[in-house]
């Protein structure tokens, strides 16, 4: 392919399609590398093609669009606004990307015909939880990441059990996630939002730790986990969108 020849020599040569070995190459290269001289490389030398950050814009998110935002301003980030969120969150988001100067921003919402063909009630989340999440962030996701070949997330491997030992690079079907707070703890996300006077989501000061949608939030009791008070009462942790695609009988997905 032409663009391939035009390619710098370093760079992952994936046309632009990733697989294993691009991922251990990256993380083997990255290894020990300070996490903003990671993204500044990574974006700065186009290494995983086209980019987006997925934000929820909660309660620790503003560190990693610091980050993003001192690399460059202009990279574009998702957010999904699935119909379900705080105010609050809302609120958030406009204000932390005046303040860190990301001009990138892009909300991406649910197709109308889809809530109404599959949620009508808006209820979908008091007994299917999974089936909400699929046809507000899982699939609207998915229609937005067809412009883009990896995505830069904000997971961390303190979070929660299914989270631990998570790598900075991850292979997602033909797609990279990069995930540069993977190794940061609590105590380093608090001592960042400290040191670059970052603004705490509004939420957090009443125990939320975890943000998401608001009928599926609630607040963390003291020794929980900071995800624990994400769909509490349910056999669910994660979304969706950082993992296997969910597939119920009868019901065939709206890509």
């Amino acid at each position: 392919m032409a663009e391939m020849a035009t390619r710098a020599i370093d760079r992952i040569d994936s046309g632009p399609h990733f697989d294993a070995d691009d991922v251990a190459r990256l993380n083997a290269r990255f290894e020990g590398v300070p996490t903003i001289e990671m993204i500044r490389t990574v974006l700065s030398e186009g290494l995983l093609d086209r980019v987006a950050v997925v934000s929820s814009f909660g309660a620790e998110s503003a560190v990693l669009l610091h980050l993003v935002a001192q690399a460059d301003p202009g990279v574009p980030v998702l957010f999904l606004d699935t119909g379900k969120m705080f105010p609050e969150t809302i609120a958030y988001r406009d204000e932390l990307a005046a303040k860190i100067g990301l001009t990138g921003l892009r909300v991406i919402e649910p197709e109308a015909a889809v809530i109404e063909a599959k949620d009508g009630t808006g209820l979908r989340w008091s007994y299917d939880p999974d089936g909400c999440c699929e046809i507000r962030k899982v699939i609207p996701l998915a229609k937005a990441m067809r412009d883009f070949d990896a995505q830069i997330t904000g997971r961390k491997g303190f979070q929660s059990a299914t989270r631990t030992g998570i790598a900075r690079f991850e292979l997602d079907g033909d797609k990279i996630k990069m995930n540069p707070l993977a190794d940061w703890s609590k105590a380093d996300l608090d001592a960042y939002f400290e040191a670059n006077d970052l603004p705490r989501h509004p939420l957090e000061a009443q125990g939320y730790l975890s943000i998401g949608c608001a009928p599926c939030t609630s607040i963390v009791k003291p020794g929980e986990d900071p995800r624990a008070g994400r769909w509490r009462g349910w056999d669910k942790v994660e979304c969706g969108i950082h993992g296997e695609p969910i597939v119920r009988p009868g019901e065939e997905p709206v890509f």
